[in-house]
């Protein structure tokens, strides 16, 4: 029913087509019309509304401040918007709040006001959510002030003119300039001639036509400091886009120590080069100028023995006999000292290696006496390596064993294992042993333990076996036990040699 202030007005027509919620209250705040969306934001119905006030509209907390601000609207009534300022909520009927944005118009009939009310929730949100993006996009460039003032590294951006943007104070240490000095001048005053003069030339070929020499790709060049000093520096450079505008950062490492380590290497491998080249001099002086005199003597040594042996008492012939053993010493030393220099220096073609091939051969070859037996334990890998390398490995290690034996039978073992990505080989015999405090030294070269006068040894050939097994990567150690015999262990890399696996063997 429309009051009778309202009859014969067109204010009910006007409500019923409004798409905004409506409402037309008196001074003391009762609602005498409402339309349907103002239904259904309320969620009451017409005949409920028309009982209700409009503080009865809004959340308990508001009720009060609102029947004060009615008061003052009813006093200088007039075209305005509530609440402004103010967050402005909505109560429905179930309980729930909402905010809200509500004009009031005054109608000039009774101190009668049109009151237009509208959901602000989605524009709440909507404004809550930029406010979050906000909020962590000042938080990211905090962040990211701090990581760029804290690092390590220097960090300038340009724009694309070449004018300096920021300037951390990294860049600061290493150039001498305050941020301050910098910032807003063309970066070329950081660098030396020619590149100053070739910069702006190409930043503007770069963004003509998009060429590429240093962004996105890095180079070494050289940095101007303020005291007029350069210095060699890493520079890596990214571009930005910020709509129509483009900014270049670059990072930049001074690199004077890593320079000054790359002439130091440069000038130790010449060092190493002219070593090499000396060692291979004297290697071939010592094949050719030592080992010739040497042959002719021990053959002049054999002839006398040979020949004259009668014209000689037991003295002399003993003085002969040991003349004979150092001349063939001698020999063996120069060839151990020869094969040691070749190690690493002359490369053979690597090949596949059957090692169960080779050690047979290498047992056939040295012919140890009836009374010692070698066993090889379990098939021996192929592995890819210099196939001399690897006979004079095991030709010196069975060598060593079948020569230092003492026991009236000999039992030496040959056996491998793979073990953490290698394979650890083995060679094991029931000799003398050797002491704890030998372990390190019998490595060297021209070490021996037993007297040269009973066994004949360079002390070149387990030093010549360390020597090439830490080529390949490997180690060798020995376990011993004296008077119960020696186990020497070595190990090659199954992927550095290339190795493959035998046949029934776990990996």
């Amino acid at each position: 029913m429309i009051p009778a202030a309202l009859e014969g007005k067109s204010f009910g027509w006007l409500l019923e087509c409004a798409s905004d919620a409506m409402f037309i209250a008196n001074r003391d705040g009762h609602i005498l019309l409402a339309n349907p969306p103002m239904e259904r934001l309320f969620g009451y119905t017409r005949e409920q509304l028309a009982s209700c006030t409009i503080e009865d509209l809004l959340p308990e907390r508001f009720r009060d401040a609102h029947r004060t601000q009615r008061a003052g609207y009813s006093k200088a009534p007039g075209r305005r918007t509530m609440g402004s300022g103010l967050e402005l909520s909505g109560r429905r009927q179930d309980g729930s709040e909402f905010p809200v944005d509500v004009s009031l118009s005054p109608l000039g009939i009774d101190a009668l006001v049109l009151a237009t009310v509208h959901d602000i929730t989605r524009r709440r949100e909507a404004e809550e959510a930029l406010a979050r993006e906000d909020r962590q996009l000042r938080e990211n460039e905090a962040r990211i002030r701090a990581i760029v003032e804290t690092a390590v590294d220097s960090i300038i951006t340009i724009d694309e003119h070449g004018i300096v943007d920021t300037f951390n104070s990294a860049a600061e240490r290493l150039f001498g300039y305050h941020a301050a000095e910098v910032i807003g001048r063309n970066v070329s005053m950081l660098m030396p001639a020619p590149y100053r003069e070739q910069h702006d030339g190409y930043l503007a070929r770069y963004l003509a036509s998009g060429e590429k020499k240093i962004i996105g790709i890095g180079r070494e060049v050289l940095g101007l400091r303020k005291d007029g000093t350069t210095f060699p520096m890493d520079l890596a450079v990214a571009e930005t886009r910020f709509g129509a505008r483009r900014l270049f950062t670059g990072m930049v490492r001074d690199i004077s120590e890593r320079k000054r380590a790359e002439e130091r290497q440069a000038r130790l491998l010449q060092e190493i080069s002219s070593a090499n080249e000396e060692l291979r001099n004297f290697a071939y002086v010592v094949s050719h100028d030592l080992k010739a005199p040497l042959r002719a003597i021990g053959s002049l040594a054999d002839w006398i023995a040979t020949d004259n042996a009668d014209k000689f008492d037991a003295e002399g012939q003993e003085h002969l006999r040991l003349l004979i053993s150092r001349v063939r010493r001698m020999d063996g030393l120069i060839d151990g000292i020869l094969q040691y220099s070749r190690v690493g220096r002359l490369k053979e073609t690597q090949v596949a290696v059957d090692l169960d091939a080779l050690v047979h051969e290498v047992i056939d070859l040295l012919h140890p006496a009836e009374n010692i037996t070698v066993h090889i334990d379990n098939t021996l890998p192929t592995v890819v390596a210099e196939r001399t390398r690897l006979q004079q490995v095991f030709q010196n290690l069975l060598s060593n064993a079948i020569k230092y034996l003492d026991k009236p039978r000999g039992e030496i073992h040959v056996g491998c294992k793979a073990e953490n990505g290698a394979w650890r080989f083995h060679v094991s015999d029931n000799g003398p042993g050797i002491e704890a405090r030998h372990f390190d030294r019998i490595f060297q070269l021209f070490q021996t333990l037993a007297p040269r006068d009973r066994v004949e040894s360079t002390g070149v050939g387990l030093a010549l076996v360390k020597k090439i097994v830490e080529m390949y990567g490997g180690r060798i150690w020995l376990e011993s036990e004296v008077g119960r015999g020696s186990t020497f262990y070595f190990t090659l890399s199954r992927t550095a040699a290339g190795a493959s696996i035998p046949h029934g063997e776990a990996s």
